[in-house]
């Protein structure tokens, strides 16, 4: 089965002086402001498109790395990632870094680092990330 999930974007105004709302049109979980601002100069109360980014991609190497970590035999007890995703004004999208932390009883530390770079790689939002860096960090509790 195919799925599409749809969110709509809704701006006022110039790029500088302008803003705007980003909706969850698919799940209904959330409409979020968003401005050059917070973008550029970054911001606790504004979201950007990078962090929306960076909460895919964290979810999506979560469900690729519990897939490959049971496929493997070693079901995860918990797997914990934070997804930084850098923005450069002028440039753009430079680089995801993947910050995991992961409870695997029985995993020797050889494996989990070569199951989670393969996770890394063939995660959905990472091929789709192709055109930037992604790095990764992984920690075995």
């Amino acid at each position: 089965m195919t799925v599409t999930s749809e969110a709509t974007a809704v701006w006022k105004g110039g790029l500088f002086d302008g803003s705007g709302k980003v909706t969850l049109q698919s799940s209904g979980n959330g409409t979020f402001d968003v401005n050059w601002k917070a973008r550029s100069e970054g911001s606790t109360s504004v979201t950007t498109p990078e962090e929306l980014i960076a909460a895919a991609h964290s979810a999506c190497f979560n469900m690729a790395f519990s897939l490959a970590l049971a496929e493997n035999g070693t079901p995860p007890e918990s797997v914990e990632t934070t997804a930084s995703v850098t923005f450069t004004p002028g440039t753009g999208i430079t680089g995801s870094h993947l910050n995991v932390n992961a409870v695997v009883p029985g995993l020797e530390r050889a494996d989990f680092d070569r199951i989670a770079a393969d996770a890394k790689a063939n995660c959905p939002v990472s091929q789709a990330l192709a055109g930037i860096e992604i790095t990764l960090e992984a920690t075995l509790a």
